[in-house]
C-alpha cells in the first residue's frame, strides 16, 4: 500500500498545536499565580520577588503565618508535607480574615483564589498563630485547670 506522508505531517502540525497551545495556557496560569502570591507578600509585609524563588516563598509564608521556621523542614519532607502545606495554607487563609471554606478554595482551585486573596479586598490581620496560642481554634493548651495539663503527682 502506499501511505502518503501527508496525513503524517497533518497530524503533527495539530498536535504541535495542540501542544503550543497548552503551553500557552500553563504560562498565563503560571505568571497568574506568581503574580498573585507577589501581592499576598506584598500585603503581608514581605517582599514580592519572594515569590519566585522555590523554597524561600515557603519560608516566607510560614513566616508570615507566624509559625517557627522548624516548619519549612516539616514542609520539605515527603508525605508529612501534604499535612503541613495545607495546614500552612489554612493559616494563610485565616491571617487574612478567611474561613476554612477560603482554604479549601485555595488547595482545589489555587488559580481562582490566590488571585482573590492577592488583587481582592482583603487585608492582612496578622500572624494566625497569635490566634492559635489564645486558643480561638484548636483548643487552649496552655489552661492551668485542665487536668491533662497538670505535672505528674509525686508517687513516692
Amino acid at each position: 500500500m502506499d501511505y502518503s506522508s501527508q496525513y503524517s505531517s497533518e497530524s503533527s502540525s495539530i498536535f504541535a498545536a495542540l501542544g503550543l497551545g497548552f503551553f500557552i495556557f500553563y504560562f498565563a496560569i503560571m505568571v497568574l499565580m506568581i503574580a498573585s502570591m507577589w501581592k499576598v507578600f506584598v500585603k503581608a509585609g514581605k517582599p514580592g520577588w519572594a515569590a519566585i524563588i522555590p523554597i524561600y516563598n515557603t519560608y516566607v509564608m510560614i513566616e508570615i503565618v507566624g509559625k517557627p521556621s522548624i516548619w519549612l523542614l516539616w514542609c520539605l519532607l515527603p508525605c508529612v508535607n501534604f499535612v503541613f502545606l495545607i495546614w500552612l495554607t489554612n493559616l494563610i487563609s485565616k491571617s487574612f480574615g478567611k474561613d476554612e471554606g477560603f482554604t479549601v478554595g485555595m488547595i482545589l482551585l489555587p488559580f481562582i483564589f490566590w488571585p482573590i486573596l492577592g488583587f481582592g479586598s482583603a487585608k492582612y490581620l496578622g500572624p494566625s498563630a497569635a490566634e492559635a496560642q489564645q486558643g480561638r481554634f484548636g483548643g487552649n493548651f496552655n489552661n492551668p485547670n485542665d487536668p491533662f495539663n497538670q505535672p505528674p503527682a509525686n508517687q513516692f
